[in-house]
């Protein structure tokens, strides 16, 4: 048959165009798709393998290869598959974006797809992508089962030429012509070059990709002891890809060191992960995931929210090591890989698609790693509480992202508490479970650190009648806590926030009278230390929260409270001019002296100076900075002279 010449189909010269200079973002993407192509060839051919019996596999077993020539500057991607014949060459490389594979896929029916090989190909332009890194492209083809080999080859310009040749055995082979003059496309006649794409993109594909590898080695008959060695060139075919997707295999048949060992090399890591998930979703939603829960976070993992996301698989084929859209900001401790048949990529496979299908992963893929957690928190106590203390504060972030999971989050959180000892910590659940009979409310106190709240005066009349009381010291629990507000239906109570009364309907009959009587009795001091304070304070009152302590600050309901104010300050933020309330303990000495003091001498300029050590007091046990420590200093001494 002699040589023919002809053009391309639908629109070539466009399409050439944009396959060369617009569809991929990376040129290294031409050899995973011609091998993804060479691994759809073979897995058509061991089907039809199983269903012709005159039809065998290669004596040297299924493989890619991969030569290069650096003179000639080719580089050629040889396979053992199915091949083509003359009209499915026509119809698969002339015409752009009629894909053999998909065409294929579509006649094998339902009745056969459990015996369905995974094809990677759906737009039938992989193949076109050698042009980005090629001049000239040749095909040399013969089909399994037939004698007629086929030969292609074509410029990308419009034009192809297709004549009979000669060939071995069954398979393709393509040759590609580097472009001269570019120094990109001359790297890929470099071993490391090609090793480093096909560890990156084809490492998992099932079938090996090999190459032959010359080494200079040392000729042992040649050399002479005591002599420098004579060293001599060896060649071997060697595997590039690990073809190791364990993520592929039945949990059960996966050792804890296979773990191990994929984890440290995939993903860079020095040690053992905490924690593996392994599964595979069946249903309407179908695929693989393999995650990896780390022992230790990275030092940016608090204020890196671009942390990188799932590596994302198709058919053992790496798509990307950043799918956001898996896997969401508050889990990106999470490491792994998702591999599905059935996601919709765009035409270059390069980005994914926004469809219900990758949100319905991502759901998945979110509510096992949460139920993960949650079975870890239950049965392996211990490894949770070192899980926590590592990522506890970046899980929280969900609290305010994901509030279709919010219920399932608050039952993963854990703090410190009055009731525990230093570092140890309990769950929300925990606490609800051991609240007191007639207790109403989850308390919390939040603060800089458990050293600041622990010792807080505001503690005072908690401790006194047993209550628990929770420490948010982590700075995102300010922004955790509107998002929380309650759990169990037990509303969540600030301690330092308004008014709180701790005593039962029956006590607050019985002190009604007496609390009535103590504000009359101290009215008229009240009103003095609040002219003396003026504007710092927004009222001064008597306390029910006071047992040792004489003052403390607390803030409105729902106001900016010292700890939050503080960190704002720190973030750069303005923060709203607010005014706390100064609480006294009306069982206090200092009170009863201040009260007779008042009496004796209404506009006695001490009070004043009491007045603001009494406020400044409030600061120091709250951890706050004072406005004037020489000030304070100062009264202190003042007091220490007159006493």
């Amino acid at each position: 048959m002699s040589t023919q010449t002809k053009s391309f189909q639908t629109e070539v010269s466009q399409l050439l165009d944009l396959v060369i200079h617009s569809l991929y973002s990376n040129k290294d993407i031409f050899l995973r798709e011609l091998i993804s192509n060479a691994s759809d060839a073979i897995d058509r051919a061991r089907f039809e393998t199983l269903s012709n019996d005159e039809l065998v596999e290669p004596s040297e077993g299924w493989k890619i290869k991969l030569e290069t020539d650096k003179e000639q500057q080719l580089v050629r991607i040889i396979d053992n598959g199915i091949g083509m014949n003359q009209e499915e060459l026509e119809k698969n490389i002339g015409t752009i974006a009629n894909s053999g594979t998909k065409a294929f896929l579509k006649q094998l029916g339902e009745a056969e797809a459990k015996e369905r090989p995974e094809l990677i190909g759906q737009f039938g332009v992989g193949f076109y992508a050698s042009f980005m890194v090629a001049d000239k492209v040749e095909l040399s083809t013969r089909r399994m089962g037939e004698q007629e080999a086929w030969h292609w080859s074509s410029a990308g310009d419009g034009t192809y030429e297709i004549s009979e040749t000669e060939k071995a055995s069954h398979g393709t082979t393509i040759t590609l012509h580097l472009r001269e003059g570019d120094e990109e496309s001359t790297d890929f006649t470099q071993e490391y070059k090609l090793r480093q794409i096909v560890k990156q993109y084809s490492d998992y594909i099932a079938f090996p990709v090999v190459m032959d590898v010359t080494r200079q080695e040392k000729d042992e008959e040649a050399s002479v002891e005591g002599e420098d060695p004579v060293m001599k060139e060896v060649t071997s075919e060697e595997t590039l890809n690990s073809m190791k997707a364990i993520w592929t295999r039945s949990k059960s048949d996966v050792s804890e060191e296979e773990y191990n060992q994929f984890y440290k090399g995939a993903f860079h890591e020095y040690e053992d992960p905490r924690s593996v998930i392994h599964w595979a979703a069946e249903g309407t939603t179908e695929f693989k995931g393999l995650l990896f829960l780390p022992k230790h976070a990275p030092h940016d993992l608090f204020y890196n929210e671009d942390a990188k996301g799932l590596h994302l698989y198709v058919k053992r084929v790496f798509i990307m090591d950043d799918c956001k859209e898996l896997l969401p900001g508050y889990l990106r401790f999470v490491k792994g890989v998702v591999d599905s048949a059935d996601l919709d990529l765009n035409v270059s496979r390069e980005i994914l698609q926004d469809n219900p299908l990758v949100r319905r992963i991502g759901k998945n893929v979110v509510s096992k790693v949460l139920s993960t957690l949650k079975s870890m928190q239950s049965k392996e106590a211990e490894a949770y509480e070192e899980f926590y203390a590592e990522f506890g504060r970046v899980l929280k972030e969900g609290m305010h992202t994901d509030h279709g999971n919010r219920e399932k989050i608050s039952k993963l959180l854990r703090y410190e508490s009055s009731k525990t000892e230093a570092g140890k910590t309990i769950s929300l659940q925990n606490y609800v479970d051991r609240m007191q009979p007639d207790q109403k409310e989850i308390y919390y106190l939040n603060g800089d650190s458990r050293e600041i709240v622990e010792n807080s005066p505001l503690l005072e009349a908690f401790k006194e009648r047993n209550l628990e009381v929770l420490f948010f010291t982590d700075t995102i629990d300010e922004w955790v806590i509107p998002a929380l507000d309650s759990f169990d239906e037990k509303p969540l109570k600030g301690i330092h926030r308004g008014e709180v009364n701790l005593d039962s309907e029956e006590e607050k009959q019985e002190k009604e009278e007496q609390r009535k009587a103590a504000e009359e009795e101290y009215q008229d001091l009240l009103n003095a230390l609040q002219n003396g304070l003026g504007d710092k304070v927004k009222a001064v009152r008597l306390s029910d929260r006071l047992t040792d302590s004489a003052s403390v600050l607390v803030a409105d309901e729902g106001g900016i409270d010292a700890h939050m104010a503080q960190m704002m300050k720190s973030m750069g933020q303005v923060v709203p001019e607010t005014k706390r309330t100064l609480e006294l303990n009306p069982s206090h000495p200092v009170l009863s002296r201040l009260k007779n003091m008042h009496a004796e001498k209404a506009d006695d300029e001490r009070l004043g100076e009491f007045a603001e050590l009494l406020h400044d007091q409030a600061l120091l046990t709250e951890g706050s900075p004072l406005p004037n420590p020489a000030q304070f200093a100062q009264r202190v001494s003042k007091l220490m002279a007159e006493v």
